[in-house]
């Protein structure tokens, strides 16, 4: 029999999962909280969204390959493949009701390799590897900024943060802006004797160069626009039932009209035009708030 003192100690030891060294014994409690956790993870780990979030993550780890080759437009297109997916896994999720925190996590992980790490690779093979330190500095800014977009978005829907907007440019915008204009300016680059299957924009076209000198600049903007609190659009709140949406779907109709005749141009204007329109907003609604702050003051 066990004195009243060392009943107690075994029981404090037993609260702490632990009686010593050499022998491990856990509560009942804490035994059914592990058993739950595990069943919330095996019930977590749904099939046909997470196929879409891997296929994002496979052409991310394929883009690099053909970047590092020097395949600049195969590694961008593989990312535009990558978009597609990211698009799709959480569209699937939402409409089988399948979203779990597995499926979050894993969706950052691939959003990181596609978005962050892909991208900046293919833009240090291209346009920063002729810039020394600087085109390193610049590559992995990009990288942490972008890991840093999606550890924020994890915690606020972790804490049930529900805008109707994006906090910062989502990376997927960002690493779009940057593989759209890869494909433009691999079109540029093609050899005359080389039959081009897409249409191009002649003004934009005599732009690229210009564009390529920029692209470091660029990428630094674009990184703290990931980092920021600008507000952007995520467009996951139209209700096409109502007539002025409806004028927008013909909109889009148009937009994919486009798309088809001059793909790369056109994606690249898009994807510029989004990074833009966040900072235009952003100027706009401070520069109300101050007409209404000299109002008062007049008042």
């Amino acid at each position: 029999m066990f004195s009243l003192r060392e009943n107690l100690l075994i029981r404090f030891r037993f609260c702490r999962n632990s009686i010593s060294p050499l022998f491990t014994f856990h509560s009942p409690l804490c035994l059914l909280k592990k058993e739950l956790q595990m069943r919330d993870l095996k019930k977590g780990i749904y099939i046909l969204p997470s196929l879409f979030t891997c296929g994002n993550m496979a052409c991310g780890i394929v883009s690099m390959i053909f970047s590092i080759r020097g395949y600049f437009t195969w590694a961008a297109w593989m990312l535009i493949l990558a978009i597609v997916f990211d698009m799709l896994d959480g569209r699937v999720a939402r409409m089988t009701k399948t979203t779990s925190e597995f499926g979050i996590q894993l969706d950052s992980l691939s959003d990181l390799i596609s978005f962050g790490v892909a991208p900046a690779i293919m833009m240090y093979q291209l346009v920063l590897n002729t810039m020394g330190k600087l085109g390193i500095a610049i590559a992995v800014l990009f990288v942490l900024c972008s890991a840093l977009r999606l550890a924020k978005f994890n915690v606020q829907a972790k804490q049930g943060v529900v805008h109707n907007f994006f906090m910062g440019l989502p990376t997927p915008a960002s690493a779009g802006l940057l593989i759209s204009f890869v494909l433009s300016y691999e079109l540029l680059l093609a050899e005359p004797g080389q039959a081009l299957s897409f249409k191009t924009i002649p003004i934009l076209m005599k732009s690229m160069p210009v564009f390529f000198k920029s692209m470091p600049i660029v990428m630094v903007i674009l990184s703290l626009l990931m980092v920021s609190n600008i507000p952007y659009s995520s467009f996951k709140k139209f209700n096409f039932s109502k007539p002025k949406v409806f004028q927008i779907l013909v909109l889009i109709i148009l937009l994919i009209f486009l798309i088809v005749v001059f793909p790369q141009n056109v994606i690249f204007i898009l994807f510029s035009l989004y990074a833009l329109s966040g900072i235009v907003m952003y100027i706009g609604r401070y520069w109300k708030i101050l007409k209404r702050l000299g109002r008062v003051n007049k008042s």
